[in-house]
């Protein structure tokens, strides 16, 4: 019996270590075709399903529905700005802004908070050179830097854009 028992232990033994490897292939073989199903499925669902017509329809009519824009007008500002090193005068900048916004009821909210608006940009333009101002890049960062400034005083209102109607530096 002990050479029955021996038999049956080395045949266990040996077909333990052969079932492994194919244990391993087997799971290597399900996990890549997991793999490229899943990736076949992401990819249909990206870039081959196309919208129904009623998501079509709603998307048409959102785009119907959009609020035209408003716009406030803001005073003319005359603004002193710093000398740029060699200049004996001060140079003064007109500036004519208009306020865009998206919604004609924050338009309204806004107005009464336009003295402070004006405060803000006079604080931060008086620290301009005329040299900040050169160039659509400079009109860009003043663009830019004053719709930071207006968004900060009206929050929570939202301002959309400044716009300039007219900007002159002497």
């Amino acid at each position: 019996m002990s050479k029955k028992a021996g038999k049956t232990d080395e045949e266990n033994a040996g077909g333990g270590e052969a079932s492994k490897p194919g244990k391993k292939k087997l799971i290597m073989i399900l996990g890549g075709v997991l793999l490229l199903s899943g990736l076949g499925g992401g990819g249909w669902f990206f870039f081959l399903r196309h919208p129904s017509p009623e998501q079509m329809a709603a998307a048409e009519q959102a785009k119907a529905a959009k609020k035209p824009a408003s716009f406030v007008e803001m005073r003319d500002m005359m603004i002193g700005i710093s000398p740029g090193g060699q200049q004996d005068r001060q140079p003064i900048i007109k500036v004519k802004v208009v306020l865009e916004i998206a919604d004609a009821k924050v338009s309204e909210e806004i107005k009464p908070l336009l003295p402070r608006v004006e405060d803000a940009f006079q604080v931060f333009m008086r620290e301009l050179r005329p040299a900040d101002l050169e160039g659509s890049a400079g009109m860009y960062r003043l663009k830019e830097e004053l719709l930071r400034r207006v968004n900060v005083t009206v929050y929570p209102a939202k301002i959309d854009a400044v716009l300039f109607k007219e900007l002159l530096v002497q």
